[in-house]
């Protein structure tokens, strides 16, 4: 690792810029930073080199004294498919993202990452969609920190925010303990060796439409639809080709491949980190069960599986309070609900229970015993999803509950979550 300090006075935002250079193979250096006079607009420059060329994939975390920056406003010469030079340019507009503040030393950090080795990087990741299906690169930025105020709704359409989520060990399956009559079901040890990326939301309608540009969801109502969950997508909408869909040693489990034209495979092509995908299943419930051991990751088992269940009422969007009396054009009221409206786990994620159900990686299969990695069951004819949505009672809106559907299957109550697993 090298470093270059660069400090000068400014006015306005904050009173001086230190840049310090991260340096790997690639290796970035000569990093400096002006805020242009009169404006929020900051120039950074940085020279980035690789030995075999590779396209690069840029990244920048900003801090004030030690505590991140929202810095997810940037133009030019970051995200995925930069090449290597001298005098590379972006734009940090700080005025959109951290406005009316003043600092006297903040510091720019500019990461390079060719593939090989993994980006240093904070424990949220931002894409920035706003450039649309049409956009050539979704640039990728890093955050320490919830940003001031909490996650506002740029953060729930033009800007897709995951969050790292420590490799672990948890206890996989329904306890006796989730409601009034439970019994133990597929408990097993489950070791996840690679820490990941987690959505922290479910992936919106907007969200959706700046990827693939297009809006398939059935609850489209003009007013509502951007913060809403998507819906009436596919597994093979989201990942898959179904031409392959059979078989194993050309889709997961067999390989990790998706479709060029579905979700992930534009995700992946442009932001250039090549791991987006859907959650396994034990992925899915480590993220969502946040180390809990109850029905809800909020710490609290049901009080019921079918009545009306205030603990789930806390935490989600399921039948009993919102799921009766929608109806394609209505509000958020009922049905699926805007994203992030209840209570997020211990983790910061939202929506794990209720909402929509999520699309998982593996096949609908057994549980194994105590395991490391899992990625399901070899073959099937039906896919996995989780976490019960707003036209379901209580206990199928749990930590352990599980289903399955064909993976051509559509539905207004089944979206997804996206995942990036780390090397």
């Amino acid at each position: 690792m090298k470093s270059s300090w660069y400090s000068t006075l400014f006015g306005l935002v904050f009173a001086s810029v230190v840049s310090s250079v991260f340096a790997a193979n690639p290796v970035v250096s000569n990093v400096r930073a002006s805020q242009r006079a009169g404006t929020k607009l900051v120039d950074i420059w940085y020279d980035a080199a690789d030995s075999d060329g590779d396209r690069l994939t840029v990244s920048v975390a900003i801090t004030d004294n030690g505590t991140a920056v929202p810095a997810t406003s940037l133009t030019g010469n970051v995200g995925a498919g930069i090449a290597p030079g001298a005098g590379k340019r972006m734009v940090w507009d700080a005025g959109a993202d951290w406005s009316g503040q003043f600092s006297e030393s903040v510091r720019v950090s500019v990461t390079a990452d060719d593939g090989t080795t993994p980006v240093v990087a904070g424990d949220y990741m931002v894409i920035d969609l706003s450039g649309g299906p049409s956009a050539s690169s979704y640039p990728v930025s890093y955050l320490n920190a919830v940003p001031s105020g909490g996650w506002s709704d740029t953060y729930k359409t033009t800007k897709l925010v995951m969050r790292k989520i420590p490799a672990g060990t948890f206890t996989m399956g329904g306890r006796s303990t989730d409601y009034p009559g439970a019994s133990d079901y597929g408990l097993h040890q489950v070791t996840l060796a690679k820490a990941f990326y987690i959505g922290v939301f479910e992936v919106t309608q907007r969200q959706w439409e700046l990827v693939m540009g297009n809006r398939p969801s059935w609850f489209n109502n003009s007013s509502y639809y951007a913060s809403r969950p998507v819906e009436q997508v596919s597994y093979y909408d989201v990942r898959e080709n179904p031409a392959n869909s059979d078989d194993s040693a050309v889709d997961w489990p067999g390989n990790s491949a998706v479709n060029a034209t579905s979700f992930m495979g534009k995700l992946r092509t442009k932001t250039g980190l090549t791991t987006f995908d859907l959650p396994t299943e034990s992925q899915w419930e480590y993220a969502c069960r946040a180390g809990t051991t109850t029905a809800l990751n909020s710490g609290k088992n049901l009080t019921s599986e079918w009545d009306p269940c205030p603990n789930m009422a806390e935490v989600g969007r399921y039948w009993y309070n919102g799921g009766s009396g929608y109806s394609q054009n209505g509000d958020t009221s009922v049905a699926t609900a805007k994203v992030g409206s209840y209570l997020p786990n211990a983790w910061g994620l939202y929506d794990m229970h209720g909402n929509v159900w999520e699309w998982c990686l593996d096949w609908y299969g057994t549980y194994p015993g105590a395991v490391s990695d899992p990625r399901g069951a070899a073959s099937g004819s039906y896919r996995v999803y989780r976490g019960g949505g707003w036209y379901y009672s209580a206990r199928y809106c749990r930590s352990a509950d599980r289903s399955d559907r064909w993976p051509g299957g559509r539905s207004g109550d089944l979206g997804f979550r996206a995942v990036r697993t780390l090397p």
